[in-house]
């Protein structure tokens, strides 16, 4: 099993990117799938989380700028993030929790002001 991130770059605030998390080796549509950011000297933080039945939950510094969804069909979440602030520049990992944590390999996002 292992996650696959992509979509990440350098934007200028105010700008949008899309990331993506394709899933090999499991099929995600009976998992919450998950979207975390780390920047340098900081902790890891969840940003978002998609439960299998369809709910969210993000954390209060994303709310309303960042959507995150999934296509089960295509083993793969989506993380819509908008109106990007330079505080919002880390590196971005995809989550998965079964009877194991799975995490990718993580996708930079830098964002200028």
């Amino acid at each position: 099993v292992y996650l696959v991130e992509s979509g990440g770059g350098l934007v200028q605030a105010g700008e949008s990117l899309r990331l993506s998390c394709a899933a090999h080796g499991i099929a995600i549509s009976t998992y919450a799938m998950a979207w975390y950011r780390q920047a340098p000297g900081e902790q890891r933080e969840l940003i978002a989380r998609a439960a299998s039945y369809g709910s969210t939950h993000y954390a209060n510094s994303v709310q309303g700028r960042f959507t995150i969804s999934r296509d089960n069909t295509k083993n793969t979440v989506y993380l819509q993030m908008n109106s990007l602030k330079p505080e919002d520049t880390a590196r971005y990992y995809c989550y998965l929790s079964s009877t194991t944590d799975y995490w990718g390999q993580g996708t930079q996002v830098t964002v200028l002001s």
